[in-house]
């Protein structure tokens, strides 16, 4: 089926400002929200697609790709899905973008997690992700980033990674209930709901906003007998380590999800996310464009005239280029399939080897010579 254009899908011109393009999106993802629209899935679908179009339009790199290849310019790219919770995702391409990455791009737009109240309470009267659920008094925990630098040849390969992470675990002492005696009570300021409303005056008439409740955090519920070891939070710091399968063929910006490693929530309440954000280190020979690559190498006059052999260091081993003779400066090279392979398919790039002839900058008197006797031949 063919993808509807990202501009109609906002309700925009193609000129519309990045203010136009922010405020089209909020307005749709307030309507069709999940939250808001429990079990339709025609809200659903609006959603996931109002906010892979607003993750384009967004990015003016992305959005100057989309504005002249339409939607080909990310096909191809690796989507979400799979045991890593999409890496590319959102982030580096839309092949797989599906409910669960709009609903993680929304978060990261619009707040939640934190200490402080995200703007997801002030656009539905509720906390959101690592906020109270149900009325039981627990938080889903806060997501975690980590940025993981990778070298070229383990980006090549695929590599295991352990990395060692600061979370917040349960208290072992009240098994995360924060209270000596494992029971919570409901709080009297906000009635168990958790949230709390001010209403105040203005010029448009009386204004209603609803925030978490101060006294229970949001929670519903309030300790009375705080435990001794956490002082109530039902939490405490730790550093643990992660094993994170890296595939071949990442690239800077993708992500990994580590389901369950970021902090634990309050009240008991189920972990969050832990999201490893690839970086990739600058490497002494090759720069990346894609899944090619491209190194430089220097030759002689000599070698460019007559020709000859050089052995060249692919990413993964050596091999034999021949130079044939006649060879021209910054001619380039290409070996197949000596680049970077596709992330989640068959294929590999290419290496591509730009020539260089050098000249020499200090001649003996033979090679001296040598050249004069050349130039008399017009060469």
């Amino acid at each position: 089926m063919a993808k509807s254009d990202y501009y109609q899908i906002l309700g925009l011109d193609k000129g519309a400002s990045d203010d136009d393009i922010k405020k089209a999106y909020r307005k749709l993802a307030v309507k069709y929200h999940p939250d808001k629209n429990p079990g339709d899935k025609t809200a659903e679908e609006k959603f996931r697609e109002a906010t892979e179009a607003y993750e384009v339009l967004k990015d003016s790199s992305k959005r100057a790709q989309y504005d002249r290849f339409g939607h080909a310019a990310f096909e191809g790219a690796s989507g979400g899905g799979g045991g890593y919770g999409g890496y590319g995702g959102y982030g580096g391409g839309f092949g797989g973008f599906d409910l669960s990455d709009a609903l993680r791009a929304f978060m990261n737009e619009f707040g939640g997690g934190g200490g402080g109240e995200s703007m997801f309470g002030d656009l539905f009267g509720f906390g959101g992700r690592g906020r109270r659920g149900g009325g039981t008094g627990q938080t889903r925990g806060n997501d975690l980033q980590v940025r993981l630098a990778l070298t070229l040849e383990e980006i090549s390969s695929g590599v295991k990674k352990t990395l060692k992470v600061r979370r917040l675990e349960h208290c072992g002492e009240c098994k995360g209930s924060g209270s000596r005696s494992g029971r919570r009570t409901i709080c009297d300021k906000c009635g168990g709901s958790g949230r709390v409303r001010r209403v105040s005056n203005s010029f448009f008439g009386q204004m209603v906003q609803e925030t978490a409740c101060p006294s229970c955090k949001g929670e519903g519920q309030v300790v009375s007998d705080p435990c001794s070891l956490c002082g109530g939070s039902g939490l405490k710091q730790s550093e643990t380590t992660v094993v994170v399968d890296i595939p071949p063929g990442v690239a800077e910006g993708n992500y990994i999800t580590v389901g369950g490693k970021g902090d634990a929530g309050r009240g008991g309440g189920p972990a969050g996310d832990l999201i490893v954000i690839i970086q990739e280190k600058p490497h002494d020979l090759f720069l990346r464009h894609g899944e090619d690559l491209i190194c430089d190498i220097d030759i002689t006059f000599s070698e460019a005239a007559l020709g000859s052999s050089k052995n060249i260091d692919t990413i993964d081993d050596k091999v034999k280029l021949k130079i044939p003779e006649g060879t021209q400066p910054e001619t380039v090279f290409k070996l197949r399939g000596k680049g970077l392979p596709e992330l989640r398919g068959r294929n590999r790039g290419d290496l591509l080897i730009r020539v260089h002839v050098r000249t020499p900058d200090k001649l003996s008197r033979e090679q001296k010579r040598i050249f004069e006797q050349l130039a008399e031949t017009g060469l």
